[in-house]
């Protein structure tokens, strides 16, 4: 892949018949402008690093992509395998297939491991079932009597990477998953993301730990004050000192 510095008004319009695109979104909390005309698009089975500074806008995008309450989307289109996604709500988009796993988790309190998962399938359409999601996660199966909001961290975050997968999914976007991690937890998680990536599942990273998600992904965008200033590959990232010194401090 050829490495793409991107001034703004420069930035092509990804096309409508890609597999997921965003062309032009801009997104406010309140009339802080945050999300400021960001354009790109992705083929099935890519694993894409989006990384910047702290208040990039990295979160923001994945939010405004989920189609959360905040950040409004005031401008632009989003597109999942031909569907309008800027005109849906949220419970819509999430019904379409795109689960945002968020940096806090969103574990039920009172439910059990099970019921946390079960909760995710109460409605088509439905993902993996739970005999596979055991499959890839034994210590959920190990712990699935276990109220949700007990269990370490890194469980927490195997929960709620697991509840995405028990829906439909068609593009996970994961927000700070190593995020209040411990090392060894955190390489547990990047298993756990090495498998959905050799299961061809789409996804957009959003980590601070750059390196971390470079390593798993096979795309890098980078976003500087609410735009795309970078769109090439991690290896050229990973070995551009000054490009990350610039826009990520590594």
């Amino acid at each position: 892949m050829t490495t793409t510095m991107v001034r703004p008004e420069q930035a092509s319009q990804p096309s409508t018949s890609a597999y997921f695109s965003v062309r032009d979104i801009h997104a406010y909390y309140g009339e802080s402008y945050i999300v400021q005309g960001v354009s790109f698009e992705i083929n099935e089975g890519d694993v894409v690093a989006l990384l910047g500074r702290n208040g990039a806008g990295k979160s923001s995008t994945l939010r405004t992509i989920a189609r959360a309450a905040e950040p409004e989307l005031r401008g632009g289109e989003i597109w999942l395998r031909g569907e309008a996604i800027h005109e849906m709500k949220d419970y819509q988009a999430a019904q379409k297939g795109i689960q945002l796993v968020q940096e806090d988790r969103r574990i039920i309190p009172g439910l059990s491991v099970e019921e946390n998962l079960q909760l995710a399938q109460i409605a088509e359409p439905l993902g993996w079932p739970l005999e596979k999601i055991y499959q890839h996660f034994p210590r959920l199966a190990e712990r699935r009597k276990q109220e949700g909001i007990t269990l370490s961290g890194g469980e927490q975050q195997m929960l709620a990477v697991a509840r995405a997968l028990a829906r439909d999914i068609k593009l996970l976007l994961l927000d700070e998953p190593y995020e209040g991690l411990a090392p060894v937890i955190v390489r547990e998680i990047e298993g756990i993301v090495r498998q959905i990536k050799d299961l061809g599942i789409t996804t957009i990273i959003v980590e601070q730990n750059a390196v971390a998600a470079l390593q798993l992904s096979n795309r890098a965008l980078i976003l500087d004050m609410g735009r795309i200033v970078y769109d090439g590959s991690p290896e050229e990232l990973l070995e551009n000192e000054q490009l990350r010194n610039q826009y990520l401090a590594i």
